[in-house]
């Protein structure tokens, strides 16, 4: 989807324009264009830096001319789990049904990628859990199902093998197409500032919070120990200081 994005862009600035004739001026000029939306203007040059070694292995042109330019700098946003009024809001908005309301679920719920979820399919369900065998790992895991994801699956149409299924009920859900459903979800309620990854980090930090340890979280989410404790690190620390205040209060009394 986020080529698609930036293909589209290209297309509309360049036209019918030549790539052979592409000099770096222009790739400079492109991404200096952008500069108020610098994570937009750097992923162009990513893409276009693709298409360009194409052209070349094409035989189109002879060099790359996005090869070399720098991206503009960023000050980097680590992403953060969905606030709870905001996760309410989105229940609120996506009514039981719906693939919204479901793929949010079940990402919260198990705790997996997105790519995962998209791939889960109706036999997966095994004693109450799902069978996951991530992509990206290799790991198999069951996870055990939620009160609040069982309610929403029970609600779900069964048209296919696959649990989320694209518009017709034929096949499984794309990346593209629940992206941009979600995306579509975020802006109605305000929360651009979370995206469908960011699920994730709230299944994490809901079992950090929960008082899971981090072997309890990997057994849920696959990750490893580093990215059980990137993903948590500041429900970590709020939960840690909580307490570590309850015992200087117990001190002070």
């Amino acid at each position: 989807m986020d080529y698609d994005k930036h293909l589209d862009f290209f297309r509309e600035i360049m036209g019918e324009a030549n790539p052979a004739k592409m000099q770096r001026k222009d790739v400079i000029r492109m991404r200096d264009a952008n500069a108020e939306k610098a994570d937009f203007a750097n992923y162009s040059l990513r893409v276009l830096r693709v298409l360009m070694e194409h052209c070349v292995d094409l035989g189109w042109r002879d060099s790359n001319p996005v090869r070399g330019v720098p991206e503009l700098k960023t000050v980097k946003k680590e992403r953060e789990p969905w606030p709870q009024e905001l996760l309410d809001t989105y229940r609120d908005t996506c009514a039981l049904g719906t693939r919204e309301r479901l793929v949010m679920e079940l990402c919260v719920g198990t705790g997996q990628r997105i790519g995962d979820v998209l791939e889960m399919r109706w036999s997966d369900i095994q004693e109450g859990g799902f069978v996951v065998r991530q992509n990206k790992t290799g790991k198999e895991l069951w996870v055990p199902i939620l009160p609040e994801l069982q309610v929403a699956l029970d609600a779900a149409k069964r048209n296919s093998v696959f649990i989320l299924t694209n518009e017709r009920g034929t096949n499984r859900w794309s990346y593209r197409g629940a992206s941009a459903a979600v995306r579509n979800v975020r802006e109605r309620i305000g929360a651009l500032d979370y995206d469908i990854h960011s699920w994730r980090y709230n299944a994490a930090c809901e079992l950090v919070e929960a008082g899971c340890n981090d072997d309890l979280v990997a057994s849920v989410t696959g990750q490893s120990p580093a990215m059980v404790l990137h993903y948590t690190k500041k429900v970590r620390q709020k939960v840690r200081a909580l307490q570590a205040q309850q015992q200087r209060t117990k001190l002070t009394r």
